[in-house]
């Protein structure tokens, strides 16, 4: 036992040298930076991935498990979508832009996929579809590219962008639970972490 415990020392904190805490979402600026760097270096697949995972606003595992069916009808790319939620297990149903919907048309009849193939198939062969760990290293690559430091995004900076600039713009956290699939609302002043940044906000504005 005490074997056990001294080695569980040895190894530290899991945290340690990292940055733990919420991940930042994309502003607008950022997330036209990126889309235009992965159009210009024509990087088809990563380009509806980056789109769709901004729509979406769906978690990791359930973006990278999406098949072409459950967001497309024959040839037809649809306008919403619905999927269930892993975590949850309950469906939560997200628009999909036109400029996304053009970005998985021209990937999808690239990649020749069909209908019950995944949507972002993996190059590795054990793996149907990326892995989460490969979409981190993926978002990674796309905050790099525009000097952003990667340890302050991941995953969830995808999940919560769009979610941020929704409430920024309307104040109407209904909508952005909703849309997040949250099944409190707390819960989603959490993930937001709006609390604090609206009381700084009004205090910004106050002047004594």
């Amino acid at each position: 036992m005490k074997e056990s415990n001294t080695v569980i020392e040895q190894r530290g904190p899991w945290n340690k040298g990292k940055i733990v805490g919420q991940k930042h979402p994309l502003k607008l600026r950022e997330i036209w930076e990126i889309r235009i760097r992965l159009q210009l270096s024509n990087r088809v697949k990563e380009l509806a991935l980056f789109n769709l995972a901004i729509d979406s606003k769906l978690r990791g595992c359930d973006l990278v498990q999406l098949k072409v069916n459950d967001i497309s009808q024959g040839n037809r790319v649809l306008s919403r979508a619905i999927v269930m939620q892993q975590k949850t297990h309950r469906p939560v149903q997200f628009e999909i832009t036109e400029q996304t919907r053009e970005s998985l048309r021209v990937w999808i009849s690239q990649a020749k996929l069909r209908s019950d193939d995944y949507l972002f198939p993996s190059r590795i062969h054990d793996s149907p579809h990326i892995s989460t760990r490969q979409y981190g290293r993926i978002v990674e690559k796309w905050v790099k590219s525009i000097g952003l430091d990667p340890s302050g995004y991941g995953t969830h900076t995808m999940r919560r962008t769009k979610a941020t600039l929704v409430y920024r713009r309307t104040k109407n956290l209904r909508a952005v639970q909703l849309l997040l699939g949250h099944t409190k609302l707390e819960s989603t002043v959490r993930y937001l972490g709006i609390e604090v940044d609206d009381a700084l906000e009004i205090s910004e504005q106050t002047e004594v």
